[in-house]
């Protein structure tokens, strides 16, 4: 059993818990910087589930949720700290939903969160190193690691008859995890990377980078960048200089904002992101459309989820205290119980509130595994007449 109170001492938390009106919960991710495109949508859906809670009025006996937003910048580890120090001590969260990019949500967990007992659930973090970190069971992620996505890269391009690859990745923690993830990964399946090179953000020319790429060689360039930095500069060179005409895109380069860029110029690159095809995917679409956003735009249902599941998890201990309800989102995450979806939040709150279970599924298909971790299903892309099209699930 996964209950954490009895009925009895629920209701009796539920007493002291609503002695307050509001609970504030901090939406902590880059809307500004290298990954900007994606923040605005993720933000939505967190606070869409903050609203459907809300509305709802079962959350605690009647409390309501409002979004406090802070952006990390999501290349600068001294404003990532500041941001969540802000988002504790300032503004006094009871949980953050994020961060967005892996530096930004090690520096705000490891320098702020973890030092005041705060839950923060990244609905996007996907760095390996972030499945060690030392987190007193606060942190989770409902996006999988790099480690999982390295995998599915590998299989993608060598399934695609792709044996050989030229590698170059933004270099941070995201960047260099997933490069090195994958790498070992293909690698071990027999594909070949002739380079694995790092480029830095931020520059207006790259052609020296892609002449070592291009010197290398390869079937494919794999770019592991952000949407809004240097990954795009990197094609652009590529394509410019005819260095190559086909690219791996992973998580960081996937969103509208590409498309728009390049259109049919990239005719045939391929990429993954994290998506499902589960009841959930559907049901997350309907949510985006009554909150007038993108409902399956990358990270917006990982951030509806992880907003999902800190609410959940503190009506299950009848607690908003971040050291109390931290011990029950893994158990609102999986089995046993009944299967909840977005849309379905109300209904959640009032079975965890009659003492029962759930197994949140969410509009991501959240399971969580480890010390926290997402087990990670991905969307499979290829660029088909222009447009980013989902060709398989994984």
């Amino acid at each position: 059993m996964k209950k954490i109170l009895t009925a009895t001492a629920t209701m009796a938390l539920l007493a002291g818990a609503a002695q307050a009106d509001e609970i504030k919960l901090g939406v902590l991710l880059g809307f500004t910087g290298p990954a900007e495109s994606l923040a605005g949508h993720m933000a939505d859906g967190a606070e869409a589930a903050f609203d459907e809670v809300t509305q709802s009025g079962l959350l605690l006996g009647g409390m309501s949720v409002s979004s406090v937003r802070a952006d990390t910048s999501c290349v600068d580890a001294s404003v990532a700290t500041a941001a969540a120090e802000r988002l504790i001590t300032g503004d006094g969260v009871s949980g953050i939903v994020g961060a967005l990019c892996s530096t930004s949500t090690t520096a705000a967990f490891q320098n702020v969160a973890r030092a005041n007992g705060m839950v923060m659930i990244s609905p996007a973090s996907t760095s390996p190193a972030l499945s060690t970190i030392e987190d007193d069971g606060l942190f989770f992620r409902t996006a999988p690691s790099d480690a999982r996505q390295g995998v599915v890269m590998a299989e993608v391009l060598l399934e695609q008859g792709i044996n050989s690859v030229a590698v170059t990745y933004t270099n941070n923690d995201y960047g260099k995890g997933l490069a090195d993830s994958f790498q070992t990964a293909y690698e071990e399946r027999g594909g070949t990377v002739t380079i694995n090179a790092a480029h830095e953000d931020g520059k207006a020319d790259y052609s020296a980078e892609v002449a070592s790429l291009a010197a290398a060689g390869g079937d494919r360039l794999v770019v592991a960048g952000y949407i809004d930095q240097g990954g795009p500069g990197i094609i652009r060179a590529a394509l410019d200089t005819g260095a190559f005409d086909t690219f791996h895109l992973p998580d960081g380069m996937i969103g509208d904002s590409l498309q728009e860029r390049f259109g049919d110029e990239i005719e045939g690159s391929t990429g993954q992101v994290p998506g499902t095809d589960s009841p959930g995917a559907a049901m997350m679409e309907e949510v985006g459309a009554k909150y007038d956003f993108q409902g399956t735009a990358p990270f917006a249902p990982e951030s509806y989820d992880a907003a999902a599941l800190i609410m959940l998890a503190m009506q299950a201990t009848g607690s908003t205290d971040p050291m109390v309800y931290k011990d029950a989102v893994m158990d609102v995450a999986n089995a046993p119980g009944e299967m909840i979806y977005p849309g379905e939040l109300a209904k959640a709150l009032q079975i965890l509130a009659d003492g029962g279970d759930v197994d949140y599924q969410g509009g991501s298909a959240v399971e969580l595994i480890g010390g926290g971790e997402s087990a990670g299903n991905y969307r499979q892309i290829e660029v088909i007449d222009g447009v980013i099209t989902t060709v398989q699930y994984r």
